[in-house]
């Protein structure tokens, strides 16, 4: 692994900024009047900003806010919303650079990284504004005479966006934005590691002319999300996280008829053929496993390679692993940036260890926290490659959520499928192969809600639904045009035009 250098970034900052929470078209302070630090993840040394830490009492002014809000916004029309939204996508392409840099301070992941996340959420704004004049229903032929049958899709009401740290603009935009243009009102709580990315978007809403109250924004950690979740007055929910956390929420949400979407785990697998291009197939696992340093739901956690090319493949990806460059993200040299805070750092620490004792699996490379040096004040820890790994370990099982990935030997296709199938997640997929035949069958075999063939388990392109199977989620889809059903709830329309015919007329065209 090479040897990381100093960020361009001074670390000792003479004052620290303060943040407001957005509520009803304003900034203001959090009613506890307490803040909390929005700390640097490469150099906790470094405080970004200090956020309100809110309370319910702030939910329940946000949720005032939204729902006084809602009768004229839902009431705007769609392509005039959309224009609004637009207008945003604009704002949001002109301060690309400097978001991308606050983003990866906050957050950690390399500027590459950072930049494709805003540039995410750019491409979401615009591909979302121009559904305001596609928010299509349809007609269909009446059953009776004289009736015209239709549907049209109306807004929710009131939404409660709950989003992550790994993706602090992508995911939030993925949210918001169709929450808008189908005619809601939200209120966002932002992921207390990155809740500044999360108040840059909130920022170009209000620049970008979003009336008062529509979008409202509140800093904290726990009790404000769950007072949010909580609250008789929100509509919806729609949470991307844990898998445990998103149960919970389902629980409440279910006792209080909300509708609820979940984006939850995921540990996804590579299938590598025995005749796949090892060398693609190797660069696509290096970054699907420790792009972001691992923290994707999308990440390539499992690598399951035919016994064929097994040691090949290990042997190419642990020599490449090794030469990855650990470092602050702002240093354009950097490969892989820290984990995002200590207890991310412990728990995968303690998989890493938890490895090593199962089943005596081998420790191919990495595995260490790294704390010397340029590591002094950060989450830093080594790429980490488990070979000789069974399909039955709790690190090819359980979600880990860090620079950590597992390779599983496998005899027959079938075999490869099942071990792809048999956990408890279904997010992502993918198979190498220059097979056309069997590239088709694995699409159609793996239960997963994204599948790729030649290229790794992440990415996501705005136009297609984003979202998994079983334990990933609850059946909904984020992205496309899927995600409109998710803000959205269609009505049917029934139009009798005979009260002023003739009997005569009504006789004749009954059968």
């Amino acid at each position: 692994m090479a040897t990381a250098k100093k960020a361009p970034v001074k670390s000792a900052r003479t004052s620290v900024k303060k943040y407001s929470n957005y509520i009803g078209g304003e900034w203001v302070k959090s009613s506890s009047g307490e803040y909390f630090d929005n700390v640097n993840p490469a150099d906790h040394s470094d405080i970004v900003g200090r956020f309100p830490r809110s309370t319910a009492e702030d939910v329940n002014a946000a949720v005032e806010a939204a729902k006084s809000a809602a009768t004229k916004w839902r009431r705007t029309p769609a392509p005039k919303r959309a224009e609004i939204l637009f207008k945003l996508g604009e704002i949001l392409r002109e301060n690309k650079d400097e978001y991308t840099v606050q983003m990866t301070r906050e957050m950690g992941k390399v500027t590459k990284e950072a930049g494709g996340d805003v540039q995410e959420a750019i491409d979401c704004t615009y591909y979302t504004a121009g559904e305001g004049r596609r928010l299509h229903g349809f007609t269909t032929p009446a059953e009776m005479p004289n009736k015209f049958a239709m549907c049209v899709r109306q807004p929710v009401g009131l939404c409660g966006l709950i989003t992550p740290f790994n993706f602090p603009m992508a995911i939030p935009s993925w949210k918001l934005i169709p929450a808008l243009v189908c005619g809601n009102t939200v209120v966002l709580k932002s992921g207390e590691d990155v809740p500044l990315s999360s108040l840059n978007l909130v920022k170009a809403c209000e620049q970008a002319g979003i009336p008062k109250g529509v979008v409202n924004l509140v800093n904290g950690f726990h009790e404000p999300g769950a007072a949010l979740v909580e609250h008789q007055d929100v509509r919806l929910i729609s949470f991307t996280g844990s898998t445990s956390t998103g149960r919970i929420i389902a629980e409440q949400c279910a006792r209080d008829n909300k509708i609820v979407s979940l984006e939850m785990g995921g540990k996804n697998a590579i299938i590598v053929m025995d005749d796949a291009d090892i060398d693609n197939a190797v660069e696509g696992s290096l970054w699907g496993a420790f792009g972001t340093s691992g923290q994707r739901c999308t990440a390539s956690s499992r690598l399951i390679v035919h016994k064929k090319v097994y040691k090949k493949f290990c042997d190419k990806l642990v020599e490449r692993v090794k030469k990855l460059r650990v470092g602050n993200g702002l240093d354009p040299n950097t490969d892989v940036g820290p984990v995002i805070n200590q207890q991310a750092m412990d728990k995968i620490l303690g998989y890493i260890e938890i490895g090593q004792k199962e089943d005596k699996a081998t420790l191919a490379c990495g595995g260490n926290r790294l704390s010397k040096g340029a590591y002094a004040n950060g989450y830093f820890i080594e790429p980490t490659v488990f070979t000789n790994v069974k399909r039955t370990m709790r690190i090819a099982r359980e979600e880990i959520f860090g620079p950590v990935t597992c390779v599983i030997p496998f005899s027959t296709f079938d075999e490869a499928i099942d071990i792809v199938n048999e956990v408890a997640y279904g997010l992502s997929s993918a198979i190498y192969t220059q097979d056309v035949n069997q590239a088709f069958y694995a699409m159609q075999e793996l239960y997963t809600g994204i599948c790729y063939v030649n290229s790794a388990t992440i990415g996501a392109e705005v136009h297609l639904p984003f979202g998994g199977t079983k334990g990933t989620g609850n059946g909904h889809r984020e992205a496309g045009t899927q995600v409109l059903d998710i803000f959205s709830e269609w009505k049917a329309l029934y139009i009798d035009y005979s009260g002023k015919l003739q009997k005569a007329q009504i006789d004749e065209v009954e059968i």
